[in-house]
């Protein structure tokens, strides 16, 4: 990671978009935030608790076919065209663009994942977190996450089970939030400098304090009581992010 500013070296770190991992096949463009599959970098091998963040294209009509998981939290953020689910627990569902699939793998479950049209191709992240609970019974749940829900504002997708009833019942001790910014919106965050974040921008261009970010741009958070993110106010665009509050 690239550090920022000598004196909070320890605090925040940038992992630029153009650094990340790339895998690219005929049906598949995938980018990869921390090691995974063939590419391995030994200075970015997950963030606490957070395995996987994989920004991944996939062309119409294809896939991951059938494979195994275990003891993962693995979550999917539909971000255009439609993916489709199905796995040996009779989990199953074709998800759209502000869907989030939560697939708890606990002590195993075979899944695949495919491109839910012929011809257009679904643009998804997927993002692997390291239970708190070991070999749990797998299970599988998804929802929907409406624009308004999460425009200027944090939206909580995912907590603790028993936390939020509106939220995705993750098993670890960390919270995920989507938020939409209109361009020169500023949101505030409150962490507990006890814990970590992990900021990633899904699209647009926003500044955490200081610092300019833009598509695929991730930030390393820790020691920090504050986080401060705003919209440019130049992009005609929305900026859209995830933030990860981990333990």
């Amino acid at each position: 990671m690239s550090r920022i500013d000598d004196d909070r070296k320890r605090m925040i770190a940038l992992r630029p978009a153009d650094e990340r991992g790339a895998t690219r096949a005929d049906w598949l463009t995938s980018r990869h935030t921390f090691s995974f599959g063939d590419f391995h970098d030994a200075a970015h091998m997950g963030f606490g608790s957070l395995r996987v963040i994989n920004e991944d294209v996939v062309a119409g009509g294809t896939g991951f076919p059938p494979h195994s998981h275990a003891n993962m939290e693995i979550l999917s953020f539909v971000l255009s065209g439609r993916l489709a689910h199905r796995d040996n627990q009779g989990g199953g569902a074709v998800l759209q663009a502000g869907d989030v699939q939560w697939m708890s793998a606990g002590h195993g479950i075979r899944h695949s994942e495919f491109n839910g049209d012929t011809t257009e191709p679904v643009h998804f992240l997927q993002v692997w977190i390291q239970p708190d609970v070991l070999n749990a019974p797998p299970t599988y749940l998804d929802r929907h996450f409406a624009r308004e829900r999460r425009q200027d504002r944090w939206c909580l997708v995912a907590a603790p089970a028993g936390e939020d009833s509106d939220a995705l019942p993750i098993r670890q001790d960390a919270r995920i939030w989507l938020a939409d910014l209109s361009k020169g919106q500023a949101l505030d965050y409150s962490l507990d400098p006890a814990r970590r974040a992990w900021l990633q921008v899904v699209s647009g261009s926003c500044a955490l304090g200081e610092l300019a970010l833009s598509t695929g741009d991730g930030v390393a958070v820790s020691a920090e009581s504050t986080l401060r993110l705003r919209a440019d106010a130049g992009s005609a665009a929305t900026s859209s992010v995830i933030l990860f509050d981990l333990p």
